[in-house]
């Protein structure tokens, strides 16, 4: 009962803190680590509980996404193909050489949201270009992988793009990432070591703190989240380095 109730409450700080930082994985994934779980099986339940995190977002997020349909369909789609290449990865190769590599892209993507306000690229980016499609097929390979920090990865990439509010692109990557962790959940619900045990009360904690989040988005201002939000993928691209090199 102890574990049920930790998960749960992991989960709903993960949830919080994924809806608003794209950061859900920084909690989740070492409280499923602190119960017991190995590794492999952390990274597999995790994501099977993380797509609750997404649907809570989505559901709390319906005014931000007005509009903004057809950026959903289009690098929802491109996420979800990536999504489904991560998880065949993790179900037949070793993590390890993508492990060491992770820590440098966080902590570009975190870099990239805090110097949002002096990137003169801005806009220039062709939102149907192939190197746009690339970058959404390529986060969605890592959230399909593993996916912490996917979203600051996505976050980071739509601050460029689009000259919108942060709550709207916040909200756009929330959506966006529910497409790979749901179709990687897929195949690691039928072929992977899912702990259902543990997935429950950390699905149920994500739904809530998913829902909860966009409402936190809107009544922070965008400077200071945006902060918050660098900060923390720095901290986790300390944490990821650290593990991966030490």
């Amino acid at each position: 009962m102890l574990t049920v109730i930790a998960l749960l409450g992991a989960g709903v700080l993960a949830g919080l803190v994924g809806s608003t930082a794209g950061l859900a994985s920084l909690v989740s994934y070492p409280a499923l680590l602190a119960v017991g779980l190995p590794p492999v099986a952390a990274n597999v339940t995790n994501t099977v509980a993380l797509v609750f995190s997404g649907v809570g977002s989505a559901a709390g997020s319906l005014p931000e996404l007005t509009g903004q349909s057809h950026r959903v369909r289009r690098y929802a789609l491109l996420a979800g193909l990536g999504g489904a290449l991560g998880g065949a990865l993790v179900l037949v190769s070793s993590p390890d050489a993508f492990a060491r590599v992770v820590p440098f892209l966080v902590g570009g993507a975190a870099l990239a949201v805090l110097l949002r306000p002096r990137v003169p690229e801005r806009g220039r980016l062709n939102e149907r270009g192939v190197v746009v499609a690339l970058a959404v097929f390529a986060i969605g390979i890592y959230g399909g992988y593993f996916g912490a920090a996917a979203g600051v990865l996505l976050l980071a990439l739509f601050l460029a793009l689009f000259n919108d509010a942060l709550a709207r692109l916040n909200a756009l990557k929330n959506v966006v990432l529910l497409a790979p962790n749901a179709v990687a959940a897929v195949a690691f619900a039928l072929f992977g070591p899912v702990q259902w045990a543990a997935a429950a009360p950390l699905a149920v904690g994500f739904l809530i703190g998913g829902r909860i989040g966009p409402a936190v988005v809107r009544r922070l201002p965008a400077g200071p989240l945006r902060i918050a939000i660098g900060i923390a993928g720095l901290g986790l691209a300390v944490k990821l380095g650290w593990d991966a090199w030490a």
